[in-house]
């Protein structure tokens, strides 16, 4: 099921800190090892080896340890050393999910070496039964914290058990 990313949001213990347009959260779900071989499958790849970028498209799934990504575009950019990874540029349908925890948003860069992930547009984050939107989020995997940025919006439930 498609959620519309505007969607005024259900927070049931989430941690969360709310901040004039941010909120910090705890994302303890989404934390990931960074150093873990990443695979990608998608129906077309194109390589350019001037630009040291290869473009994936078409149903595009990525893979790291337990982490998931799933788009329309990928381009990889290629670090210093052979076949390293330096960044993973998604676009398009953007779906990033690691257990429970997943995040929607029309565009996502991974830093693979500092372990980040900044998703862009109509960003909306789902953890169990809890949901926040904003126009961004910014991801730290290595220490499983974020912050959500831009009109962030909340609609708290009480009384629901989980």
């Amino acid at each position: 099921m498609m959620l519309k990313p505007l969607l005024l949001l259900a927070v049931l213990g989430m941690p969360l800190t709310a901040m004039a347009q941010d909120a910090r959260i705890d994302f303890g779900g989404l934390s990931q090892d960074t150093s873990a071989p990443v695979s990608v499958d998608a129906d077309s790849l194109s390589v350019d080896q001037a630009t040291g970028q290869a473009l994936f498209e078409g149903n595009v799934r990525v893979g790291q340890g337990t982490m998931r990504l799933a788009a329309d575009r990928v381009t990889v950019r290629y670090g210093e050393s052979e076949g390293e990874i330096s960044a993973l540029e998604a676009a398009g349908n953007v779906t990033l999910s690691n257990g429970d925890v997943a995040a929607e948003a029309q565009e996502a860069t991974y830093t693979i070496g500092s372990g980040v992930v900044e998703m862009r547009g109509d960003v909306l984050l789902t953890q169990g039964r809890s949901t926040i939107a904003g126009q961004s989020l910014r991801i730290d995997l290595q220490s499983g914290t974020g912050t959500v940025q831009g009109r962030v919006q909340t609609l708290f439930q009480p009384g629901q058990g989980e």
